[in-house]
C-alpha cells in the first residue's frame, strides 16, 4: 500500500515527493511547518497491522497528514518487539525525508508510541528505543506527547 490522505485519497508519489510538493505549498502560502512521525501497530489473531503517520503540523494553524499501512505476519512477536518495529517503522520514514526537510529547514520529530511510566506495558521498549532513535540523530516525543503515534497513526490500525 502507498500513502494516503486522512480523508483515504490514495496518493502515487513517493513520500520524499509528497513532503518536498507539501512544504514548498506551505511555504508559498507563509505557513511556518514542522514535521513529526509515528506509527502505531494492532494486533489480530494473524497478523500485525501497522500504521505511519507523517504529521505537518502548522503552527497556530492545525495539521494534516499522510498515512501509510502495513501488515506482517504476528509469528510469536512480543510486545517490545512490535514497539520497536512501530519505531524502525517511523526512522525508516523520517531517514528517508531528512535531505529534503534539511534542505528546507523545517524542524523533526520521532513520535513514539511508549509510555515513560514504569507501570505501563510499553515502557519495556523505552530504553531499546530511545537508543535507536537517538543513534540516528532524530528528536523525539513519548506518551503522552506522542500524538503523531498515539492519536494519528492510532485512528489507521
Amino acid at each position: 500500500m502507498g500513502w494516503q490522505t486522512f480523508s483515504g485519497q490514495q496518493l502515487s508519489d513517493d513520500i520524499q515527493n509528497l513532503v518536498e510538493k507539501t512544504i514548498i505549498r506551505e511555504n508559498e502560502k507563509g505557513h511556518q511547518i514542522r514535521i513529526c512521525v509515528g506509527t502505531d501497530s494492532q494486533v489480530n489473531a494473524r497478523l500485525i497491522h501497522f500504521a505511519t503517520a507523517v504529521v505537518f503540523v502548522r503552527e497556530k494553524q492545525g495539521g494534516f497528514m499522510f498515512i501509510k499501512q502495513s501488515h506482517l505476519a504476528k509469528k510469536g512477536i512480543k510486545l517490545k518487539e512490535r514497539l520497536i518495529l512501530e519505531v524502525g517503522k517511523s526512522v525508516e520514514t523520517a531517514y528517508g525525508i531528512t535531505g529534503i526537510l534539511q534542505k528546507y529547514d523545517i524542524p523533526l520529530e520521532i513520535h513514539a508510541d511508549i509510555n515513560t511510566d514504569e507501570e505501563s506495558a510499553s515502557f519495556v521498549a523505552m530504553k531499546e528505543a530511545l537508543g535507536y532513535i537517538k543513534g540516528m540523530g532524530f528528536h523525539y516525543k513519548l506518551k503522552p506527547d506522542a500524538f503523531a503515534s498515539s492519536s494519528c497513526a492510532d485512528k489507521y490500525v
